[in-house]
C-alpha cells in the first residue's frame, strides 16, 4: 500500500483500447492508485504521446514487462493484453504475490485442450487454469470475493451470459435450442491496424465474421454447462458493425412453458436483485447500445412469443467498460472486500 493508504496498481497493456480504460477509470477510484502503466512496444515513451487525452491527467513514462519490477511498484496487476501473453506473464505474476486481474482470455477456459483448440496458443498449466476464478461478478460473485486471481470474462460473453443464466438456471429454455446473435463496435477489435477495421471498410457496412468458429463460444458453454447442470450448445454468429463502442446480443431460445414477457422481468429482477449493474427494461421496452455507452451497466429486455414459443431477448453493454475495464474494477472491489460499485459510478454517455 502507498503511504495515502491506497491499493497500487500496474496495468500491463496500457497502450490497447481496454488498458487506456483501466486508466480512466481508476483515476477516478477513491481506494487505487496507478503506479505503473506498462507497454512492451513503447517502453520508455510517456503515455501522453500515444494518448494526447491523457495530458495532465497521468503524465507517466511506460515501464517495460518486467514481474520483479512491477513486484516492488504494485500489488496488483491489470493484465490487458493480447491472447497467448498473459499465459506466460501471469505465472510470474502469481509467483512473486500480486493479485491479478486478466483480461485476456488465456484462463477462461478450464480445458486446456479446449483452449489450444480455439485461441490456437499453446494453454496455461492446468495448476493455474485450476487456481483462476471466473469474474463474471452478478453469477459467481461469492467465488471472487477473497480471490488473488481473476480470469475476467469476455465482451461478448458477458452480454451473453447475464442475458441468459436466469432463464437457463430456471428451466425456462430449452438448452440445445439457444441461438446468439451478437454485434460489436470497432474498438472490440483492439487498436490494432488492420484492413478489416480501416474506416472504408468498416464505414455504411455490416459484416459477419468467425462464424460457428468464435473464441467465445467454449467461454459461453462452459458457464452455461455449469448452470444448467448438463450439457449446453449455442449457435454463436458475431457481427461488426460501424459504431465505435457497445454490444449488443439478441438472443433467441425455445420455451419449456408458457411464459409471459412479465413472467421474465420478474424472473431476472429477482436474480439481480442487488446487483446494481444489470438494469431489466419494463414490458415493450428494449436497450440500445447509446444507453449503456461509458458505464458499467449491462440492461436486458424480453419479447416473449406465444406463437412460436420463444423468447427473444436483448442484452446490451459497453465492450471496453462491463465487457472489460469496469468488470475488471468490479472484480477487484470483490477480491478487495470494497462495495461493489466503488470507482463505477458513471452514468452512461448520451446522446
Amino acid at each position: 500500500m502507498t503511504v495515502e493508504g491506497k491499493l497500487r496498481a500496474a496495468i500491463v497493456g496500457s497502450t490497447g483500447y481496454g488498458g487506456v480504460e483501466l486508466i480512466r477509470l481508476l483515476q477516478g477510484h477513491p481506494k487505487v492508485e496507478i503506479t505503473s502503466v506498462i507497454s512492451s512496444s513503447s517502453a520508455g515513451a510517456p503515455i501522453e504521446e500515444g494518448f494526447p487525452h491523457l495530458t495532465g491527467v497521468l503524465s507517466r513514462n511506460l515501464d517495460g514487462v518486467d514481474a520483479a519490477e512491477m513486484k516492488e511498484r504494485a500489488d496488483v496487476v491489470f493484465t490487458a493484453t493480447p491472447a497467448g501473453v498473459s499465459a506466460k506473464l501471469v505465472p510470474q505474476l502469481l509467483e512473486a504475490g500480486l493479485k491479478v486481474v486478466d483480461l485476456s482470455g488465456d484462463f477462461r477456459l478450464k480445458d486446456g485442450g479446449e483452449y489450444e483448440r480455439w485461441y490456437k496458443h499453446p494453454a496455461p498449466q492446468e495448476s493455474y487454469l485450476e487456481q483462476a476464478v471466473y469474474g463474471l461478478c452478478e453469477v459467481f460473485g461469492e467465488r471472487v470475493a477473497g480471490a488473488e486471481f481473476i480470469s475476467n470474462p469476455g465482451c461478448y460473453p458477458t452480454a451473453t451470459l447475464l442475458g441468459l443464466i436466469p432463464a437457463v438456471k430456471a428451466g425456462w429454455i430449452k438448452s440445445d435450442s439457444i441461438i446468439v446473435d451478437a454485434k460489436s463496435g470497432v474498438s472490440g477489435a483492439g487498436r490494432g491496424v488492420n484492413v478489416g477495421v480501416h474506416y472504408a471498410e468498416v464505414n455504411e457496412n455490416f459484416k459477419a465474421y468467425k462464424i460457428n468458429k468464435h473464441q467465445h463460444i467454449p467461454e459461453i458453454e462452459q458457464a452455461l454447462t455449469e448452470i444448467a447442470g448438463e450439457a449446453v450448445t449455442v449457435t454463436f454468429t458475431t457481427h461488426l458493425v460501424p459504431m465505435t463502442r457497445g454490444i449488443m446480443t439478441t438472443i433467441y431460445a425455445g420455451m419449456t412453458g408458457d411464459y409471459s414477457e412479465q413472467d421474465f422481468i420478474e424472473l431476472y429482477r429477482s436474480y439481480y436483485e442487488g446487483r446494481s449493474f444489470v438494469r431489466v427494461r419494463n414490458a415493450g421496452i428494449w436497450p440500445a447500445t447509446k444507453e449503456v455507452s461509458g458505464s458499467n451497466y449491462c440492461d436486458i429486455g424480453f419479447a416473449a412469443d406465444a406463437r412460436t414459443g420463444r423468447i427473444t431477448i436483448i442484452s446490451v453493454i459497453d465492450n471496453l467498460v462491463k465487457g472489460a475495464a469496469g468488470q475488471a474494477i468490479q472484480n477487484l472491489n470483490l477480491m478487495m472486500g470494497w462495495e461493489e460499485t466503488l470507482g463505477l459510478g458513471y452514468t452512461p454517455v448520451y446522446p
